[in-house]
């Protein structure tokens, strides 16, 4: 058991330490980068799905005042490597050949953004068309099993008889449930600023990891990883899409490399990047429940088809949660790739989690009514004594609690289960509930220093990123406490790889990681010079061990509710009120902590109601690449959305007893507004998004 820290800082509402500075517009983030005389870049990407460049004229954009150059496959800097495995959607302006619309193919280099945008329209591109492939569906005979999904789990898992439990069962549901293609569209677009010179590559970047950055794009330029810095202090927003670089990262720095030392600006437009920056992969997903008469599951089947890319497999670790979320003595779950002629899929908040639990949660609010049971009483019911998959004794779910907690307050004793039953001035309400979950994920390899400053304070460093979950302020907290001192006389310094290595900000393990290492410095600082130090002191350290990890099986957990209306006659539906009751261990600032709650759960709103991208199968292109159609939730939309947590810290995790927080609040959230929907029509919908269309049959 890990030793954790006494709180003094840790558990206080502090105002965001970065806050004025971003309110006021002082705090830089990439496209901002203050950099001596630069060059504006703009690409020029492919119209086709599928093929081979067998002309491209760039002479009218060359010939234009204020162009430096056109860089395409036939004249721009040789990448090192052959372009295989990942690197595949990183190797830019290599080859003649597009694997997908929207595919970068060339890029103009000049002195001003618009003159860059105006010269890409004026490239000149022949192509040799091939038949491409961007339809996904469950009976394709060339669907495929992944090695491993995503975060190194098994494809396929298999206990028990479950034909026979799911044939034998009193009670059985058996649906097919489907989620689209989904958008990260964080508020500040990928951007990177590019600077070749002596050193090498200095990359002001937006991305939620600088390490990974520079482990990625060193051995693509030729350089060693000391010769790479890349530096991001302040960060839009990510959702996982800035969790790895992208094409445009080594667009950049092959544009860079031609300038003479100039630097080059370029930021993804936000139609751009829904080609170029990753999506979340559409599922088709099979749910089969068996169960007693009392409710109690007996099988449980989860069977996912989802497509990824030719160039590069990106498989969703959607079926993963069914695994250990209820007991049931018969479980299988598979995972099934299409490759198709579409760009590269990546991270999206909760991948996995956040569509499989869609499915999962909706098909056990059905079996809920084919059992005429209370679905928060079902959901309890089948609680697992231990983990389902791993047989290990969780190190804390009290989800239970969360939902006897959350009903309370919810009202959810007073609820009539008769669908389509309340109808009041012409809007039918209803009420929804679905569990949450997400793992302990915590990321190794994480180093941080101390140092005391002449002036009296205590200097902390850890190339961590605050993608603005509000990780200035909470690191610093963490450090304070470990070093006994007021949050005042710490000063935090991260985003930069000068900094000790640190682990991306993602799954929702960041802070886990990172203030581990911080813990693990300011030990080792304390036992070097005690609580007297002399200035320049130092000390280094990583995380302490956590042997009970190997032990216990770690989850944070949740219960989401929803209570919607829904116009009768126009199928309009609104959301008047949303509540999530969470267990994730020690909430180290409640201010920022409530804000990835209501955040997370506004996108599982906006997930039910609104998002999805239209494929268009002729040309391989998404038909609605803007926010003007692509429709997203906005504050007409988000009404009343409360969230709470249970009172406790997981000293198994880490030294904070901090579990992580900034996926959790979306899992579970659109089942929950779905279950909604079909309380207050008694119409199943089991389509992502819910539009009125589907509430008339």
């Amino acid at each position: 058991m890990t030793e954790t820290i006494r709180a003094r800082a840790m558990g206080r509402p502090l105002e965001r330490l970065d806050g004025r500075d971003k309110v006021v517009g002082q705090a830089p983030y990439a496209y901002e980068q203050q950099v001596t005389d630069p060059l504006y870049l703009h690409p020029v990407q492919a119209v086709i799905a599928r093929g081979r460049i067998n002309a491209i004229d760039t002479a009218d954009a060359e010939s234009l005042p204020g162009v430096v150059t056109v860089l395409t496959h036939l004249n721009a800097p040789r990448l090192t490597g052959d372009g295989d495995g990942d690197d595949r959607e990183l190797w830019v302006l290599q080859s003649d050949e597009v694997h997908f619309r929207g595919q970068f193919i060339g890029v103009v280099v000049a002195e001003t953004s618009e003159i860059a945008r105006h010269a890409a329209d004026l490239v000149r591109v022949e192509y040799e068309r091939w038949p491409h492939d961007v339809e996904l569906s469950a009976d394709r005979d060339d669907l495929y099993a992944p090695d491993k999904v995503n975060a190194g789990h098994d494809t396929d898992t298999d206990v028990g008889d479950v034909a026979a439990a799911l044939a034998d069962a009193p009670v059985v549901v058996d649906h097919t449930y489907r989620t689209p293609m989904e958008y990260n569209n964080p508020m500040e677009p990928h951007a990177t600023v590019a600077v070749w010179d002596a050193g090498g590559l200095t990359m002001y970047d937006s991305t939620q990891g600088v390490h990974v950055v520079r482990q990625r794009l060193a051995p693509l330029f030729g350089l060693d990883p000391g010769h790479v810095r890349v530096v991001a202090p302040h960060v839009g927003g990510g959702f996982g899409s800035k969790g790895a670089p992208h094409a445009h990262n080594v667009l950049a720095g092959l544009a860079a490399q031609v300038t003479g030392g100039r630097p080059v600006k370029l930021a993804v437009t936000r139609q751009q990047m829904f080609s170029v920056v990753g999506h979340r992969t559409p599922t088709i997903q099979r749910i089969g429940l068996g169960a007693e008469t009392d409710g109690r599951l007996t099988a449980l089947v989860h069977e996912v088809v989802e497509h990824t890319s030719r160039i590069v497999e990106y498989a969703e670790q959607t079926a993963v949660v069914s695994r250990m979320m209820y007991a049931a003595p018969n479980r299988r779950t598979r995972h099934r790739l299409a490759a198709l002629d579409v760009p590269v899929p990546f991270w999206m908040r909760a991948p996995g989690e956040a569509p499989g639990a869609f499915a999962l949660e909706v098909a056990m609010d059905e079996l809920a009514v084919a059992c005429g049971l209370d679905p928060v009483e079902l959901r309890i019911r089948n609680e697992p004594d231990v983990d389902p998959e791993s047989g290990r004794p969780f190190s804390g779910r009290r989800m239970s609690e969360c939902l006897r907690e959350g009903a309370r307050r919810f009202g959810w004793e007073s609820r009539d289960p008769t669908p389509a039953a309340r109808l009041r001035d012409g809007w039918l309400e209803g009420t929804g509930v679905a569990a949450s979950v997400y793992p302990r994920i915590m990321q190794t390899g994480n180093r941080a220093w101390v140092r005391y400053g002449p002036d009296g304070r205590y200097e902390v460093g850890i190339g961590a990123v605050d993608i603005g979950t509000g990780t200035w302020t909470a690191l610093t907290q963490i450090a304070a406490d470990a070093l006994e001192v007021p949050v005042e006389e710490v000063r935090l310094r991260i985003g930069d790889t000068d900094l000790p290595e640190a682990a991306v900000a993602g799954g929702s393990g960041g802070l886990s990681a990172w203030g581990s290492a911080v813990v693990g410095a300011a030990r080792a600082f304390r036992e070097k010079f005690g609580r007297h130090p002399s200035a320049g002191d130092e000390a280094t350290g990583t995380a302490p061990e956590s042997p009970a990890a190997e032990d216990f099986s770690m989850y944070s957990f949740g219960a989401q509710f929803a209570h919607v209306r829904v116009h009768a006659d126009t199928g309009e539906i609104r959301v008047p009120r949303m509540l999530g009751v969470f267990t994730v261990g020690r909430v180290v600032n409640p201010r920022t902590a409530r804000s990835q709650f209501v955040g997370a759960m506004t996108m599982g709103l906006s997930m039910a109601l609104h998002e999805e991208a239209v494929l268009d199968p002729r040309f391989g292109h998404v038909v609605n690449h803007d926010l003007a159609t692509y429709h997203i939730a906005t504050h007409a939309d988000v009404q009343d959305v409360d969230a709470i947590w249970l009172d406790e810290e997981d000293p198994r995790s880490n030294p904070m007893g901090i579990r992580g927080i900034g996926e959790i609040g979306i899992v579970g959230a659109a089942a929950a507004v779905a279950n909604a929907v079909h309380h207050a029509t008694g119409v199943r919908v089991r389509d992502l998004p819910i539009t009125p269309d589907k509430l008339f049959h």
